[in-house]
């Protein structure tokens, strides 16, 4: 299967319908944050393909519907923040936003974004118990603790995630968030048996 990763920048060549013919061989859709609910739905619905998404630091007030309402998240898509989805046999878990830096919201100290993977681990320990397999791909916006962060605070990667892929060993690791300039930027790396990759833009990963 193929999958095509979004993350942090609307890209002219994805936000074309010509899209529906130059990937209509991709499977499914992650998006890795701070992109803005419009851009999405247009993928969505162009390539008619699961998206699976957590939100980022950025684009998180949402917009106002025709009604007058509040649209928070993109519709069609599949939040994956704090669920586990499995989608043609490949289990799939997601953790929104980034270190906090700020009163925005989606941004989460170490010690809280410890608590949600605590949370998390309790309902795979409930899987394994059922004889049934961990986790394939985690999505999330913050990469891991020096594994493509920046220095600063705000892009400063989360030391848990480190400890979730040395615990379950997920064939990916995919975030944004960290933004990639020129050509020397590294934006894969192998930790073990994971594939850690930056999102940033676009990426298409067959799987």
């Amino acid at each position: 299967m193929k999958a095509l990763l979004i993350s942090d920048k609307i890209v002219e060549h994805i936000y074309s319908n010509s899209i529906s013919e130059r990937l209509k061989d991709i499977d499914f859709v992650i998006s890795c944050g701070d992109l803005p609910n419009y851009y999405l739905e247009f993928i969505v619905s162009t390539l008619n393909k699961p998206l699976f998404y957590v939100m980022g630091n950025h684009f998180n007030n949402g917009m106002h519907t025709e009604n007058g309402s509040s649209q928070k998240h993109p519709e069609g898509c599949i939040d994956l923040d704090g669920k586990i989805i499995i989608f043609n046999n490949i289990v799939i878990t997601g953790f929104a936003g980034s270190m906090k830096y700020s009163n925005g919201n989606y941004q989460y100290s170490d010690s809280q974004m410890l608590l949600k993977a605590l949370r998390f681990r309790v309902r795979l320990a409930i899987r394994k118990l059922f004889g049934k397999k961990c986790i394939d791909i985690i999505v999330t916006h913050a990469p891991p603790f020096k594994i493509h962060d920046g220095e600063d605070l705000c892009h400063r990667g989360f030391r848990v995630f480190n400890r979730l892929i040395d615990l379950y060993k997920p064939r990916y690791f995919i975030h944004g968030h960290t933004h990639l300039y020129g050509v020397d930027n590294k934006w894969k790396t192998s930790v073990g048996c994971t594939e850690v990759i930056n999102a940033y833009g676009f990426r298409i990963i067959e799987i």
